[in-house]
């Protein structure tokens, strides 16, 4: 199964990375489970220092920005993939 963190402390670039995530996943009929981590003192050890930040399977793909649309897809596509590999 796909794990897709969301790390960010609820602003609306946060909340947009979220629904973004969650409409693809849906889309490409992915099982996945989508954690929001709102925690800052969590932040650095996941890696982010500036939000929004995306991790896919604990691996850090964006931070600081929104990805396009077909990037994000293709990104969590390959994530999956790898996923459903490695289980």
């Amino acid at each position: 199964m796909l794990n897709i963190m969301i790390v960010g402390g609820g602003c609306a670039n946060c909340k947009k990375l979220a629904e973004m995530c969650q409409e693809l996943v849906k889309e490409q009929g992915i099982e996945a489970e989508i954690e929001k981590i709102t925690d800052y003192n969590r932040f650095p050890e996941l890696g982010i220092y500036v939000t929004p930040g995306l991790l896919l399977n604990d691996q850090v793909v964006s931070s600081g920005k929104i990805p396009v649309k077909s990037t994000l897809s293709r990104w969590i596509a390959d994530a999956a993939r790898t996923a459903e590999r490695d289980t």
